[in-house]
């Protein structure tokens, strides 16, 4: 049972990884998006205001949403983790109550 336990806690804390790395990956490439559109935007004949304006928006944009996603993954990260431990407690208090002979 203990195997158990910690098998399903090592599942739960990869499943969190998997999670942020994703989120990561997101952002690296809405980041990569931003910059692709930047270029294509400096590339054209705007005036070097509005390029730099324009520049400046999409790039804050594309960093709220990566700073969204991954917050948002860090949190559910968060709760897969703390679901864990609940788990763990849990097993561990029937663990104690089977051994206690009080099943």
């Amino acid at each position: 049972m203990p195997k158990e336990i910690a098998g399903s806690v090592e599942d739960i804390e990869n499943e969190a990884e998997k999670l942020l790395e994703e989120a990561s990956a997101q952002a690296r490439e809405i980041l990569s998006e931003a910059r692709e559109e930047a270029r294509k935007t400096l590339s054209s004949e705007l005036s070097l205001d509005e390029v730099k304006g324009e520049y400046d928006r999409i790039v804050n944009e594309a960093r709220e949403e990566a700073e969204r996603k991954r917050t948002d993954s860090e949190k559910r990260a968060a709760a897969i983790s703390d679901n864990a431990e609940k788990k763990a407690r849990e097993i561990t208090g029937r663990m104690v109550s089977i051994i206690a002979g009080r099943s």
